[in-house]
C-alpha cells in the first residue's frame, strides 16, 4: 500500500451512458479535493455490469474528462501510465501485463472479487439468498425501494442445507448476501459531519453477487478502494447509506478505510437528480451546442461556493480556493437556461 502520507483519490465513472453535468460536478469536486492536498488520482472504470456497460461509453467518458480539464496519474491514459504503482495490489493478480489499463477496469478484476467472496463464504460471513426482487417488494415492511435497494428481512439467512438444496433443485438461482455484523458504524464525513448507522438501518444483509453471477457494486468498490490504496472517496450524498456497508467489508478484508466526503447533488429545475436520462445536459450535447469547458467549470465552481460569481475558469485555477467547508449542505437546482 502507499505511504500514509500520500493522498490518493479516484475518479470512478460507469460506462453505462454519456457523462452529464451531474457527473461533471462529482468528478470536478473529487479532483479538486485531491489536488488541493497535493495527492494523486486513479481513474477506475466501473464496468462491472456487462448488460449495461458499453465500450463506446468508455471512450466518450475519457474524452469528456479531458475536455473538462481533469487528469489522473494511474488508469487508462494516466499521466504515469497504466501499471499499478503499489506492488502488493499488483500481486493480487488483478493486473494483466500488456493490456492497457486492465488493472483499472472492474470487468477484468472478477478473479479478485471471486476469491474475496469465496473467503467470506468459507468463513460463514456470506450465504445464498433465493428471494427475488419481486418477492422482496411484496414483503411486509418493504413498501418501496430506494437507493439502498429493497430492505432485506433475513428470509434466507438461516436456511438449512436441505432447504437450500431443495431451492436449487427447483431451479432457483441464488444471489449471495453478507451476513451483516452488528454494531454501529461511525465515520466523520468531510462534508456531512459525524455519521453513525447500523447495517440494519442501511437495508440489512446486502448482496455481494447477484443471482445472474454479476458481482455487486458494494463488494467491487470496497475491495478496489482497499487494494488500490485509496485514501479519500468523494461522491454524492445519495451514496451515503453505502458507506457503513463498505466499512464493514473493508474491516472483514483487513483493509484500511478511506476518508469519505458526501456532497450535495445537482438537481434539475423540477427537483429531480441529474441523471443520464437528461440527454440535453450530457457533456457531449453541451459541447455540441458550443458550451466551453471553462464556462461549465466556472458555473460549477460558483455553485460549489468557490467563486463569487460564474466566470470561465480551469480546474487548475480553482485548486488553491478549494475547501469542503465552502460547499452548500443542500442539493442544488440548476436551470438549463443558465448553462
Amino acid at each position: 500500500m502507499p505511504s500514509s502520507a500520500v493522498v490518493r483519490g479516484r475518479l470512478a465513472p460507469s460506462p453505462t451512458g454519456f457523462l452529464h453535468l451531474g457527473n461533471a460536478w462529482a468528478f470536478l469536486l473529487a479532483w479538486l479535493s485531491v489536488r488541493a492536498q497535493g495527492g494523486e488520482l486513479i481513474l477506475r472504470v466501473e464496468d462491472i455490469d456487462p448488460r449495461r456497460s458499453r465500450p463506446e461509453y468508455v471512450a466518450a467518458l475519457l474524452e469528456d474528462l479531458r475536455w473538462l480539464g481533469l487528469d489522473w496519474e494511474y488508469g487508462p491514459g494516466g499521466l504515469r501510465g497504466d501499471v499499478p504503482p503499489w506492488p502488493d495490489a499488483a500481486a493480487a493478480g488483478a493486473w494483466v501485463p500488456g493490456a492497457e489499463g486492465a488493472f483499472f477496469y472492474q470487468s477484468r478484476r472478477t478473479a479478485v472479487y471471486a476469491a474475496a467472496l469465496a473467503a467470506l463464504e468459507n468463513a460463514g460471513a456470506a450465504y445464498p439468498c433465493f428471494c427475488t426482487r419481486k418477492e422482496l417488494r411484496l414483503l411486509a415492511g418493504a413498501p418501496h425501494v430506494d437507493d439502498r435497494g429493497a430492505p432485506y428481512p433475513g428470509t434466507c439467512r438461516n436456511l438449512t442445507a436441505e432447504e437450500r438444496a431443495a431451492r436449487l433443485a427447483a431451479g432457483r438461482r441464488p444471489c449471495v448476501r453478507l451476513r451483516c455484523p452488528g454494531g454501529l458504524w461511525r465515520f466523520d464525513d468531510a462534508v456531512m459531519g459525524p455519521q453513525a448507522a447500523t447495517l440494519e438501518e442501511c437495508g440489512g444483509d446486502f448482496a455481494l453477487r447477484r443471482s445472474d453471477g454479476v458481482f455487486a457494486y458494494q463488494l467491487a468498490v470496497a475491495l478496489d478502494d482497499g487494494l488500490m490504496g485509496v485514501t479519500e472517496v468523494a461522491r454524492g450524498r445519495d451514496i451515503l447509506a453505502s458507506t457503513p456497508r463498505q466499512l464493514a467489508l473493508l474491516r472483514l478484508f483487513g483493509l484500511p478505510a478511506p476518508r469519505y466526503a458526501h456532497f450535495p447533488l445537482l438537481l434539475d429545475a423540477s427537483g429531480e437528480r441529474l441523471a443520464k436520462r437528461h440527454q440535453s445536459l450530457t457533456l457531449a450535447a453541451l459541447r455540441a451546442r458550443g458550451r466551453s469547458p471553462r464556462a461549465l467549470v466556472g458555473l460549477l465552481a460558483f455553485r460549489a461556493g468557490l467563486l463569487p460569481c460564474p466566470r470561465p475558469v480551469s480546474p487548475r485555477e480553482l485548486v488553491s480556493a478549494f475547501s469542503w467547508s465552502r460547499l452548500p449542505r443542500e442539493d442544488i437546482r440548476v436551470d438549463e437556461e443558465e448553462i
